[in-house]
């Protein structure tokens, strides 16, 4: 850890968040084919009435665009920037298959670190938009496909500290902060939490406590460690893959939403919203999947009714 107070205190500022990522249809980081300039500023000047910060989960071509819009177009947003981490490790324990040759493996090795270093020098190039970085999303819960051992996490961390001001920090679930991670978390500048009440199956009824909850676990695990949400929603479609197909709608995401932003902001809790817009590609090619519905926004950017839970007025 090497960052001021000053630094974290303007990275923890517990203003409104959003997690964002641009793919529309058509578009997807696995085909290499990339929001343009144009869209990008069109979807930012959506968000720029409504949010102060946005989470971007790598640092390749589309969050490229998104620091230079910000930059050119001079929006009022920071950013927390990460690196997306391919898999280090095989993991059976995945369902959807998390088992890799050894040549790939190797090779997501090399490529790991060589991200980590694009992710320092792009922090590096706007130290006034960039306020935190993160060494990876997701690579250390026992359900993922892209598995990193604990160990290698901390050297991309360590690399990260070591190159930037900036505080540095890796998002993952909220149970291996609560169990396993606390070689990593004394590496870091905070801790990063993601929590899902409805893929735990839990109702709208229960969903703010086992979210409240959750932070409590690993802020007791964790004593005098800042900690942050980094993801945090509620989708509004299913075909009943984890989520069941009658948890998922319009009207449960607004009412999660804003009963989220009411806790977080009396609390003081830096939340991001996961997330801005839905985004078809992820997920099987179901379009009833609900990887693809969790936004705030539909893909073709209409305001869904949890902005207007969320901001009453302005929408």
């Amino acid at each position: 850890m090497s960052c001021s107070p000053a630094a974290l205190r303007r990275a923890l500022e517990p203003v409104s968040a959003v997690c964002y990522s641009g793919y529309r249809a058509g578009q997807s980081p696995d085909a290499n084919v990339h929001p343009t300039y144009e869209q990008t500023r069109e979807d930012l000047r959506l968000l720029a009435p409504h949010f102060r910060a946005l989470r971007l989960y790598d640092c390749g071509p589309a969050s490229q665009t998104v620091l230079e819009v910000i930059a050119r177009e001079r929006l009022d947003f920071t950013v927390m920037l990460g690196a997306w981490l391919a898999a280090e490790v095989s993991n059976p324990d995945c369902p959807w298959g998390g088992v890799h040759p050894a040549d790939v493996l190797a090779h997501n090795r090399r490529a790991n670190r060589e991200r980590i270093t694009a992710l320092a020098a792009l922090a590096s190039r706007y130290p006034g938009i960039v306020t935190s970085v993160s060494a990876g999303n997701e690579a250390t819960v026992d359900w993922t496909d892209h598995l990193v051992p604990v160990e290698s996490v901390i050297t991309y961390a360590r690399m990260l500290g070591a190159a930037l001001e900036q505080p540095v920090t890796f998002c993952d679930n909220y149970v291996p902060w609560a169990t396993t991670l606390d070689a990593l978390a004394a590496e870091v500048d905070f801790l990063s939490l993601h929590t899902y009440p409805v893929w735990e199956s839990k109702p709208l009824a229960e969903a703010l406590a086992y979210t409240a909850a959750n932070y409590q676990q690993v802020a007791a695990r964790h004593p005098g460690k800042p900690l942050v949400i980094t993801e945090a929603g509620w989708p509004t479609r299913s075909n009943g893959r984890g989520v069941a197909e009658g948890c998922a709608s319009e009207a449960l995401q607004a009412a999660y939403c804003a009963e989220l932003q009411a806790w977080s902001r009396a609390r003081g809790v830096l939340t991001y919203l996961f997330e801005a817009f839905d985004e078809p590609w992820k997920g099987s090619p179901d379009p009833a999947e609900p990887e693809k519905h969790w936004g705030l926004f539909t893909v073709d950017r209409r305001p869904k009714p949890a902005m207007r839970a969320l901001f009453p007025g302005a929408v």
